[in-house]
């Protein structure tokens, strides 16, 4: 892989805080600065396509989601997506053909220091690299079918469905 194409949508991993207000944004991307620290070995652009909570990502904007990927000239597409719902974005994206898309995203802020961000990132890298065409998530350490996983909200981390029931 020479060139990586990343979509930006918002969720957790870019969310700034405010202690004062106990409130939160959805701030610019930080994939870039992420993979820039690391000195990664391949050229990446970044398209920022909407800075939201995935629990306000609606089926327009999944639509939306869908119709940028498919025009992207490259094979390799990272996702970043809140994960409340990139389940469901990924599913939307299943019959894309002749792409490897991996979407990953943070249980914690990128900001935050102990965040999983920086190894979801890292995960997902790896994974768009060496997987066959298709849609995969990639969070907590794994490569998950979008049709075989969930995120187990009182955990906090995605498992298998059989294992959810």
């Amino acid at each position: 892989m020479d060139h990586l194409c990343i979509v930006t949508t918002g969720g957790t991993i870019d969310k700034v805080y405010f202690d004062d207000k106990s409130d939160y944004q959805i701030g610019e991307p930080q994939i870039g600065q992420i993979l820039g620290n690391l000195g990664v070995a391949f050229h990446f652009e970044i398209i920022p396509l909407m800075r939201k909570d995935s629990l306000h990502i609606e089926d327009s904007d999944r639509q939306t989601i869908r119709n940028r990927i498919a025009k992207l000239s490259h094979r390799h597409v990272l996702l970043t997506h809140g994960t409340d719902t990139m389940v469901d974005t990924a599913r939307v994206l299943r019959d894309l053909t002749g792409k490897v898309i991996v979407i990953t995203g943070a249980l914690n802020p990128a900001r935050f220091i102990g965040s999983d961000a920086v190894f979801n990132i890292g995960c997902a890298v790896g994974a768009v690299q060496s997987l066959t065409d298709g849609v995969w998530i990639a969070m907590n350490g794994r490569i998950w079918d979008p049709l075989q996983v969930r995120k187990n909200r009182q955990a906090n981390r995605f498992e298998a469905v059989s294992a959810a029931s």
